[in-house]
């Protein structure tokens, strides 16, 4: 068992509103805010790790050990705590730009981290385990994973163990997806910690896999800080009051005893339709709509200054579209909500998915809407100026209205690509379609059905999309002679 135990649950945390305080009696004093503790602790955790990290099946509410954990830290702190859901591969990056104070995520401590970061004492230890499917008989530790593909999440302690022992890494988002590319062969092993395998064993009828052996090392879980933070004194103080009270154990003996069946696919899709539908209403449409409004504008100055007979705008124009389509919206994304803060412009995930997409949108509806005003004969330019037109009414009542009718099948083929694309804003918190799925798979590890639902919702999406195309298409036509 860990040398750490486990805190109350979180509403354990939050005071209850206090009854009459009988006469000549007085309410309890609030704690004292530890020295060197911000009267609101920003905490970047996944969300979707359990038993750590994640949502309760029937309330929604972030839970898990780490959270439990953190709560009762933050009352021995006397501080507020606030939670920042982040994927595990950007937690560092949004660390470093001050999208959060703390990481409580089951970061595992070792002298590269503590050269780059402030980190707290271990609030829980434990081994790692070498995990392979039933029936495999040919690896029985470590000096057997030589030559072997390890399913690993490449920024994991876990990884570096499972290629310091020879093994070819294969990179996957998350623990069940490793296990999940083990059990259909893709992989031989998966090297993780123990405390989550075996949650993962206890919630699983037919897991298809097995422990084989634990490793040598000891994982010491601890929690990271940007450098020069000074939270470390008072965080090290409260882990250990937290260990002296018993509260650790208490949590660690709520979480790490065994679970109940996980529940099955049809109560999971049913518990989560709606969520999942109104993450799609609220979020990821409305995503896709501002995104493209504002791309449509932006692609059409890039087209004119495409087509300006100005060397300059014309050569900025085409260098602008260059960038966009040659670099993955992806990075786009990394680069506009990570990168930015540290040249002092920091923007929340929102704005910055809408400034991602836009910017993107307008690269390559630019050439669209240009080979769509080019498309037109010239006679239509000078027959407008006989009449007395100027450039700008031109394009407005004349070029612009005929092309519209010719950009609108690759302009809709665009807005159908964005809305797909915004799946890719959860990298940067953005709780959209895709993200609320992966909310409701991680308590029972069924990712696979969550996706496929979410996939069914961006489809029916789709559909509606591609309908509206299509009677744009006929009424744009009726004004066509034949």
């Amino acid at each position: 068992m860990p040398s750490s135990a486990a805190p109350p649950a979180p509403a354990a945390t939050t005071p209850p509103t206090s009854p009459a305080v009988p006469t000549g009696s007085a309410p309890a004093p609030a704690p004292t805010r530890a020295p060197g503790i911000p009267a609101t602790l920003r905490v970047g955790t996944e969300g979707v790790y359990p038993p750590f990290s994640y949502h309760d099946e029937k309330t929604n509410k972030l839970t898990g050990f780490d959270i439990e954990y953190m709560d009762a830290l933050a009352a021995k702190l006397g501080t507020k705590v606030e939670y920042v859901e982040t994927p595990w591969d950007a937690m560092f990056a949004a660390l470093e730009t001050d999208r959060f104070d703390l990481v409580a995520n089951q970061v595992t401590y070792n002298e590269e981290r503590a050269a780059l970061y402030d980190l707290s004492e271990p609030y829980i230890e434990t081994t790692g385990v070498i995990v392979v499917r039933d029936g495999d008989d040919s690896i029985k530790s470590l000096a057997d994973l030589k030559g072997k593909r390890a399913a690993e999440n490449l920024t994991s302690n876990w990884a570096e163990v499972a290629k310091n022992a020879g093994a070819t890494i294969v990179g996957v988002d998350a623990m069940a997806l490793a296990i999940d590319n083990l059990r259909q062969g893709r992989v031989d092993v998966v090297v993780n910690d123990k405390l989550a395998i075996q949650n993962y064993l206890a919630t699983r009828p037919d897991p298809g896999v097995k422990v084989v052996a634990e490793t040598d090392d000891t994982s010491r879980s601890v929690f990271a800080a940007r450098k020069g933070s000074g939270y470390m004194p008072s965080i090290n103080k409260a882990i250990n009051e937290l260990q002296a009270d018993g509260t650790t154990k208490r949590i660690y003996d709520k979480y790490f005893t065994p679970k109940a069946q996980a529940p099955s696919r049809w109560d999971l899709v049913r518990d989560n339709a709606w969520p999942m539908l109104r993450q799609l209403i609220k979020v990821t449409i409305p995503l896709t709509f501002i995104s493209f409004a504002i791309g449509l504008v932006l692609a059409l100055l890039v087209a004119l200054g495409r087509m300006s007979p100005n060397p300059v705008l014309s050569n900025l124009a085409r260098f602008y579209i260059s960038v966009i389509r040659g670099t993955p919206l992806l990075v786009q994304l990394f680069i506009i909500f990570y990168g930015l803060p540290e040249f002092g412009v920091k923007i929340d995930p929102f704005p910055a998915a809408v400034i991602a997409l836009s910017l993107n949108v307008a690269g390559y509806a630019a050439e669209v809407i240009r080979a769509a005003i080019q498309s037109l004969p010239k006679g239509q330019w000078e027959a407008a100026e006989t009449i007395g037109m100027n450039r700008v009414t031109t394009l407005r009542r004349i070029i612009i209205p005929q092309a519209a009718r010719t950009a609108v099948p690759p302009l809709s083929n665009t807005l159908i690509s964005l809305l797909k694309d915004t799946s890719l804003t959860s990298v940067i918190l953005v709780v959209d379609l895709l993200r609320q799925a992966q909310i409701a798979a991680a308590p029972s590890l069924q990712f696979f059905t969550m996706y496929l639902m979410a996939a069914v919702y961006y489809y029916l999406a789709c559909l509606v999309l591609s309908f509206i195309q299509s009677r744009t298409e006929v009424r744009l036509n009726r004004f066509v002679a034949s």
